[in-house]
């Protein structure tokens, strides 16, 4: 059964934490970002103060096993810091019973990476190039078997499991799924679970329209998902970025050089009749910036996104686009962001990705929920300095995207059922 974490008792148990701590480090092991270990904090600080102890635990980067680059004792002394206690380091998380039982209130332990463990994700490792299928079956039963042995020992450390890690939610990992079993009347999310739930569900389940939703990036082939599933909650679909050449060309328009998945035309086709006839009104960028080059200084020209000439391509989206676009926003009661509109990483091409952020930041000031969600988009405002004026920017990466698409994920059903 859930619980949850603002009426729940914690003092004198142990509660063993799954955050997302995967930060990024530079050569000398400093963190560049902590903004994941803040979003934690608290989650964490909820549990000391009500008289609990923590065994936190995490993952740091893809190793394929122990590899001291990604231990997480480089970030012990930061988390120490903002949690205003000292943090106790186990260097082998299936070997911390001693440190785990010797816990007292108001103490926390930070097991090590995860991921230096086959068992985490339940993918065997070491397997030659030229292994058979019998070899490969055996060697995924024999991780499997023993990952139940990892489980057990991760869940004997505490009295109570929290999952707070969102952006490892859409995985059936041993710490974010299986680990919930062990605990059927004592699991529940944290902070940052709930508030990234709040915030999608705002937009998926959202009693208050017009619901708008802006999708951008390079490729539909990634976002086919998200759009078709979206069709069925907004009123309004604003598509923008490198994507939309797909869609130009699937309606015989001419793209020079942009980008194009030929692939995709049919589908692109479908998802503009499926809009119709879900009275979901398109939104196309209508006229675009071109360059002659791919690149931050090449000469630039504003055309219709059907004329495209050759050896130039789509670079952003042009300011009479965008002025279609505000309107639309301005008046939504929900707008979710997904993807930037143009090369935002080259500062000639990033104008139409800043004005939307300006857009939604202006959106928010007049009431209206606005969430911005996926790798390239959050980096975006970020970058841009709007992260702080929009109602929501999800941690979330791919477990928001496929929250979007409708699929239910691991670390949310391991929780609720």
């Amino acid at each position: 059964m859930q619980q949850y974490i603002d009426k729940y008792d914690f003092t004198g148990k142990k509660a063993i934490v799954r955050v997302d701590f995967n930060v990024p480090l530079n050569e000398k092991f400093e963190i560049t970002d902590d903004t994941r270990i803040r979003a934690a904090i608290p989650t964490l600080k909820k549990v000391l103060s009500e008289g609990g102890a923590l065994v936190i635990m995490s993952h740091l980067g893809r190793p394929k096993g122990v590899d001291p680059k990604f231990s997480l004792k480089h970030i012990i002394n930061h988390v120490s810091e903002l949690l205003g206690v000292p943090v106790q380091f186990a260097e082998d998380c299936q070997k911390a019973d001693a440190q785990a039982a010797a816990l007292k209130p108001g103490e926390v332990l930070l097991l090590e990476n995860l991921r230096f463990y086959a068992e985490e994700e339940g993918k065997p490792r070491g397997l030659a190039e030229n292994a058979s299928d019998e070899e490969k079956a055996a060697a995924k039963k024999a991780v499997k078997e023993s990952q139940k042995s990892f489980v057990g020992k991760l869940a004997s450390y505490a009295d109570c499991y929290i999952n707070d890690a969102f952006g490892t939610a859409h995985r059936a990992h041993a710490s974010t799924a299986l680990i919930a079993k062990y605990f059927p009347d004592d699991k529940m999310f944290g902070y940052v679970m709930e508030n990234e739930i709040k915030a999608i569900d705002r937009v998926v389940k959202s009693p208050e329209h017009p619901v708008t939703v802006i999708i951008g990036g390079a490729k539909v082939s990634s976002k086919i998902g998200i759009i078709e599933n979206i069709l069925n909650l907004c009123d309004n679909l604003i598509i923008g970025g490198g994507m939309v050449y797909t869609f130009v060309k699937a309606m015989g328009g001419k793209i020079g050089n942009s980008l194009c998945e030929d692939d995709q035309l049919d589908i692109a086709l479908d998802i503009i009749k499926k809009a119709r006839e879900k009275n979901v009104t398109l939104f196309l960028s209508k006229e675009v910036v071109i360059a002659d080059a791919f690149d931050n200084n090449a000469n630039t020209k504003i055309v219709s996104n059907m004329e495209v000439p050759e050896g130039w391509e789509g670079v952003d989206t042009a300011p009479s686009s965008l002025e279609r676009w505000s309107d639309v926003i301005l008046n939504s009661k929900v707008v979710l962001w997904n993807g930037p509109v143009g090369v935002f990483e080259m500062p000639n091409f990033a104008k139409g990705t800043l004005k939307v952020a300006e857009m939604l930041a202006e959106a928010t000031k007049k009431g209206v929920f606005t969430l911005v969600g996926g790798g390239d988009s959050v980096a975006a405002v970020t970058k841009m300095g709007y992260a702080d004026k929009v109602s929501y920017v999800s941690t979330g990466g791919g477990a928001m995207l496929e929250y979007l698409e409708g699929k239910e994920l691991p670390g949310i059903a391991a929780i609720r059922e």
